[in-house]
């Protein structure tokens, strides 16, 4: 389990003040790639895009959406600390999938490695983004930590590309479970029943309903996993059939997705802001037809149902009651807009207009 900041010693405080604004701009690439590139990619093709239906962001819902080749889909794994090579049987990353040029050659689609050299992969090169935006079509996961074979143990690298994720759902779920005290020993303790709930109860944990694909499945059996580990850890999903990208961290549960706004919408917006209509489509928005594009985050709290107990005591499972409730929402400005701050903006349980 990871440590709060204010135990860390002054130079672990420095790592990880290194760690978050280094996440905050792979965030920030990452919600680009996966959202507004995707949208233009549909309408490059001249293929509608569908955007989330808000009883999609509720607790509990399930919708299937029929997956497309021109939506970017990854997952992408950033870890304060070096992985453990006690979690190696579950995360699997090893010499053959490094991020070194002879490893890189052998992908047909990825011709970069002709012009690789070793400090591209490290976060500091400044085409570190475009380097990486490059490798996410290989499938399975992106792996970034420091890298273990320098000194600099705040230099932050992409390690390992292809990487897998192979830990049993009923293992994670086991896990999670014990940590909730819902169960002492083992998963299936109470019951075949049982077992079954709590594995669907990991999925709504993680913002997702069971019925998920495998890239959503390997995410938030990633996130699970890591807590393992005593710090820090982001995994970002990117998901075509949910046409949504999803974050797990020590902040919690967040989606990001793209909304479209009105001309009225956004000076109403304006008017409540109290500023120009131009100053947020210059900053927030995509001009899209006669409306714009927006990308909007949604970050989630656990209930205290999905909350370890503070008596520590062992306690009943009650499936009914929700493990996950929407926190608030944020309409995010531009990558080029870094002077802007996220708006509050209420969408998912705002009535249609």
């Amino acid at each position: 389990m990871w440590i709060y900041r204010e135990r860390l010693n002054y130079y672990k405080k420095i790592r990880r003040s290194i760690y978050e604004i280094l996440r905050d701009a792979l965030e920030r690439k990452l919600m680009k790639i996966s959202l507004v590139d995707s949208y233009h990619n549909f309408q490059t093709h001249d293929i509608p895009f569908r955007f989330v239906d808000k009883k999609e962001l509720k607790p509990k819902s399930k919708k299937m959406e029929k997956e497309s080749e021109f939506f970017n889909t990854f997952l992408v794994i950033m870890c304060e600390d070096v992985v453990s090579s006690n979690l190696k049987n579950y995360i699997r990353f090893f010499p053959e999938n490094r991020v070194i040029k002879q490893n890189l050659r052998y992908h047909a689609n990825f011709t970069i490695y002709k012009r690789f050299y070793q400090n591209l992969r490290y976060f500091e090169s400044q085409r570190f983004l475009d380097f990486l935006e490059g490798l996410l079509d290989i499938d399975y996961a992106l792996l970034i930590q420091p890298d273990p074979s320098v000194k600099k143990k705040n230099r932050y690298s992409l390690t390992h590309f292809h990487v897998k994720i192979d830990w049993p759902i009923a293992d994670a779920a086991e896990d999670l479970a014990k940590w909730l005290r819902y169960i002492q020993h083992n998963l299936y303790e109470n019951g075949d029943e049982q077992a079954r709930i709590l594995q669907n109860k990991l999925f709504e944990y993680y913002g997702c309903h069971h019925s998920v694909g495998g890239r959503r499945t390997a995410g938030l059996i990633a996130a699970q996993l890591l807590r393992q580990l005593n710090c820090i850890t982001t995994t970002f999903v990117s998901s075509s059939e949910s046409r949504t990208l999803y974050r797990y961290s020590e902040r919690g549960i967040s989606k990001f997705f793209l909304i479209q706004l009105t001309r009225e919408q956004v000076n109403a917006l304006a008017q409540r802001e109290n500023v120009e209509a131009d100053f947020l489509e210059r900053c927030y928005l995509h001009p899209e037809g006669k409306n714009f594009l927006a990308v909007l985050e949604a970050p989630y709290t656990h209930t205290r149902h999905s909350m370890p107990p503070e008596d520590g005591r062992l306690r009943k499972l009650r499936p009914a009651y929700n493990w996950l409730r929407l926190n608030q929402e944020l309409l995010h400005p531009k990558l080029d807009a870094l002077s802007a701050n996220p708006i509050p903006y209420s969408w998912v349980y705002a009535p249609d207009a």
